[in-house]
C-alpha cells in the first residue's frame, strides 16, 4: 500500500506531497517533494497498481445550508459537474457578484467585506451557515474557515478552487479510479488495487491527533528543530521509518527556507493518515446523512463542534 499525504494551496511552489510504502508491517517515509504538474499527481501514485491513500490538507465537502436544494445526489456528483462550469471558480470581487453559482468570496479586501454580509449574499440565514460542521470548533480546537470564503492567513477557499478545479473534478469526470472519503464510505473500504482514496486530513488536527505540541509557530525552524524528538518517537509508535534524508530534515526543523511549514505539514498529514489506516486512530464518520452526503468530515476526528446545526434534514 502507498500513503501519501500533499499540502495543497493556491502557489504550486507550496504544493508539498509526502510519501510512505507499507513494508511488512511497517511504512517506509520518504522526503517532501513539491507536487509538480498536477496532472501527473495520480497517474504517478497508481502507476505500480496499489492500493493508495491520499491524505489532502483542502475541503472536501461544501455546508449543508448552501447544498440544500441542490440536484446532484452528494458532493462527489456536484464536483465532477463543475468541469462545465468553470465561472463557478471566479472568486466573487464584490458583494453584488456573489451568488451561489458564483460563491466564493472576496478577492480582496474590501469594506463590506464580512462573513455575515457573505452569507446574505448567498441566501444563507446568517455566517454559521456557510461553515461545515467539522469546520466548527470544538473542546480542543478553533473553527477553521469556511469553505467558500478566500481572503487571510486561516482560509481554505484557494486551495479548494486549485484542487478542484484543476484535478479532482476533472478526475471524478473522466471516472478515474478514485474516491472521496467519506462520501464513498469507511476508508479501509475503499483501498483497493489500482485505486485511490482521498480524504480530507489537516496538519493543525494531525498534530493534536498525535500527541504533539508545537512551542511557538510553525512559520519559525526553531519550533520546528524543538519538535523533532517528539515527532521521532510519535513515528517510532506507528512503526513509521523515516528514509536518511527525511530524517535529516526533521532534525533539522524542516529547512530554513519559507517552504519549511509545509514540509513539516505534509509529514504531520501522512502521519495522521497512517494513524487511521492502521487502526492508532478511528476513522470516525459521524451518523449525519449531510455530512456524508454533502459536507465531509476532517480524517480521524472525533470531536464534535461546540454547536451544532439549526437546520438537520
Amino acid at each position: 500500500m502507498i500513503a501519501a499525504h500533499a499540502d495543497w494551496s493556491m502557489v504550486p511552489g507550496k504544493r508539498w506531497i509526502a510519501r510512505a510504502e507499507r513494508r511488512g508491517d511497517r511504512w517506509l517515509a520518504q522526503v517532501p517533494r513539491l507536487v509538480g504538474d498536477v496532472t501527473d499527481l495520480l497517474p504517478g501514485l497508481l502507476a505500480e497498481g496499489r492500493p493508495v491513500a491520499l491524505g489532502l490538507d483542502l475541503p472536501l465537502g461544501v455546508p449543508r445550508d448552501w447544498a440544500l436544494g441542490r440536484a446532484e445526489p452528494d458532493f462527489p456528483a456536484f464536483l465532477a459537474g463543475l468541469v462545465g462550469d468553470p465561472g463557478f471558480f471566479n472568486v466573487a470581487a464584490t458583494l453584488d457578484s456573489v451568488s451561489p453559482a458564483q460563491p466564493f468570496y472576496p478577492a480582496r479586501g474590501i469594506k463590506g467585506m464580512t462573513r455575515a454580509a457573505h452569507a446574505a449574499a448567498l441566501g444563507l440565514a446568517g455566517p454559521a451557515g456557510l461553515s461545515r460542521l467539522c469546520d466548527r470548533a470544538t473542546a480542543l480546537r478553533p473553527a477553521g474557515a469556511p469553505v467558500f470564503w478566500t481572503l487571510g492567513a486561516n482560509q481554505s477557499g484557494k486551495a479548494a478552487i486549485a484542487a478542484w478545479r484543476d484535478w479532482i473534478a476533472p478526475a471524478l469526470a473522466a471516472d478515474a479510479p478514485i474516491s472521496l472519503w467519506p462520501f464513498a464510505g469507511p476508508l479501509h473500504g475503499l483501498l483497493a488495487p489500482g485505486r485511490a482514496a482521498l480524504a480530507e486530513v489537516y496538519p493543525a488536527e494531525a498534530l493534536r491527533q498525535l500527541g504533539l505540541k508545537l512551542a511557538g509557530s510553525k512559520r519559525m525552524q526553531a519550533p520546528r528543530r524543538v519538535l523533532a524528538e517528539a515527532l521521532r518517537a510519535a513515528m517510532a509508535r506507528l512503526r513509521v521509518d523515516p528514509s536518511p534524508a527525511l530524517a535529516d530534515l526533521i532534525a533539522d526543523g524542516f529547512g530554513a527556507d519559507a517552504t519549511g511549514e509545509d514540509r513539516m505539514d505534509c509529514v504531520l498529514g501522512l502521519l495522521a493518515l497512517i494513524a487511521v489506516l492502521d487502526g492508532a486512530q478511528p476513522d470516525h464518520i459521524p451518523d449525519d446523512p449531510w455530512i456524508r452526503r454533502w459536507e465531509g468530515w476532517v480524517l480521524g476526528q472525533t470531536e464534535m463542534p461546540r454547536t451544532g446545526y439549526a437546520i438537520s434534514g
